[in-house]
């Protein structure tokens, strides 16, 4: 061999060591977050949180997550891309009825901690139609959304393994393995009735919700509970079922004037039937507060501006909402942490239309 190929022999060699040099000089990079969790020895949840909203994480925790992904060769950049490509950052937010005003604060709290976090929201009105539930259920199999933030009680099926990415908010669900945000409704309601009684009132009548809903089971519990408390008689004819829609308090109204039952105090399941009955009471010539008291449940923003304003059970709707959204990204950054079932606290609060019951 000519000591020019030589020479071209031992500069080529020299190129493939010093590749391989590099090469090993360079850290080895990792596929998933959970590998960067399992070092740091933190959950998969913290990573992300450490990342994405550092301010929530302890001091001490975050630098121990930022020097295992520094001293893996990578960014916190790198790795929020890296999520953004397993993900649609898209979650799916169910509620039957999107024309009742009591849902618009929860969503807004969805919201809320949905764009905090890079993601997105889509609304889908059910119509309480298990069909329309499903439709959208498919589209998390099909990998066209992360996960759905459910307010029925019903858990669409998702032919997924592994745990479903479903969270309920406000209603009720019965399997354990949803995680749920809610608020005591056989209290609240309790609370309402309490405030009547206290005032005076013997004859409540009672506007129920729909009896396929948890929730308005519970709030005629309340209310037949608070009944037993202040001692009074549960009068069938004083309860009526509707809707949880302004017309429907106005026939609730109208069937217990029909029955010929008298009631000078009136508890409805949410503030949109506490509005109709308002309305039908008037039509009638009676008044409110002074011949009839009229409480409502949800406080929806309408409620302060009735006539008179509508003293009601305040929910916590923004909480809901928020609460709902966090435990969602809590299921999608970890998988394996556990169920949650959180009640929030709803109060009562006073305005116009209730009065000590006149002798």
């Amino acid at each position: 061999m000519s000591s020019r190929g030589s020479a071209k022999g031992q500069a080529g060699r020299a190129r493939k060591d010093g590749k391989r040099a590099q090469a090993e000089a360079q850290p080895a990079r990792v596929s998933t977050v959970k590998e960067i969790a399992a070092i740091a020895k933190v959950s998969v949840a913290t990573v992300s949180r450490a990342l994405q909203r550092p301010e929530v994480v302890s001091e001490r925790t975050r630098q121990r997550i930022h020097e295992v992904v520094k001293r893996l060769g990578y960014t916190p950049n790198a790795l929020a891309r890296n999520l953004r490509t397993a993900r649609t950052r898209l979650i799916v937010a169910l509620l039957p009825d999107i024309a009742n005003p009591f849902f618009s604060e929860v969503i807004r709290g969805i919201e809320q901690v949905a764009h905090e976090n890079g993601y997105s929201v889509l609304l889908g009105e059910t119509q309480s139609s298990q069909v329309r539930e499903q439709a959208y259920a498919d589209m998390v199999a099909a990998r066209q959304a992360d996960g759905i933030i459910t307010m029925s009680p019903r858990v669409p099926s998702i032919p997924i393994q592994g745990r479903l990415p479903v969270v309920n908010a406000c209603e009720y669900v019965k399997d354990g393995q949803i995680s749920s945000v809610y608020i005591d409704n056989v209290a609240a309601a309790g609370v309402a009735v309490d405030y009547l009684a206290m005032l005076g009132h013997r004859e409540i009548a009672f506007v129920a919700g729909p009896p396929s809903s948890p929730i308005c089971v519970d709030r005629e519990q309340g209310y037949r509970l608070a009944l037993q408390r202040a001692e009074l008689p549960a009068n069938p004819g004083l309860v009526v079922t509707g809707d949880f829609s302004i017309e429907a308090g106005e026939r609730a109204v109208e069937q217990l004037l029909a029955q010929g039952q008298p009631f000078t105090a009136l508890f409805c399941s949410n503030d949109e039937m506490a509005i109709g009955a308002l309305r039908a009471l008037r039509s009638h010539g009676l008044r409110v507060p002074e011949d009839v008291s009229v409480v409502g449940f949800d406080d929806i923003r309408f409620a302060r501006y009735t006539s008179p304003p509508l003293t009601t059970i305040v929910q916590p709707k923004n909480a809901l909402g928020r609460e709902a959204m966090s435990m969602m990204l809590e299921l999608l950054n970890d998988a394996e942490v556990p169920p949650r079932k959180r009640v929030l606290t709803a109060d009562l609060v006073v305005r116009g239309s209730t009065m000590p019951r006149r002798k």
